[in-house]
């Protein structure tokens, strides 16, 4: 079985993942993870948050602002989980 994602599909992936990794980083660092983190933050997300939310009975409908909130509330749980696993509060960050 060959899976095939046009040039389109594979820079909207991108886009939803830099957007949905830079707002999960605002959300829990306050600052950006910069673009290649955003961006591998955002996509990790967008599979967490696709195979989470549905377990919960939450679906946010199609198109690009909920595959956004879908990726973003994803990528919000993996960067509160490497917080944890971390033992990184962020106090001391800017200071």
């Amino acid at each position: 079985m060959h899976m095939y994602m046009s040039h389109q599909s594979i820079l909207i992936t991108l886009v939803i993942g830099i957007i949905a990794g830079w707002l999960a980083s605002k959300v829990v660092h306050g600052s950006g993870s910069g673009l290649i983190g955003d961006l591998v933050i955002g996509i990790l997300g967008a599979f967490i948050g696709g195979w989470l939310l549905p377990k919960l009975g939450i679906f946010l409908g199609f198109g690009f602002i909920p595959a956004v909130i879908n990726a973003t509330i994803g990528a919000v749980i993996l960067l509160i989980i490497i917080r944890l696993v971390r033992g990184n509060d962020g106090s001391a960050r800017g200071r």
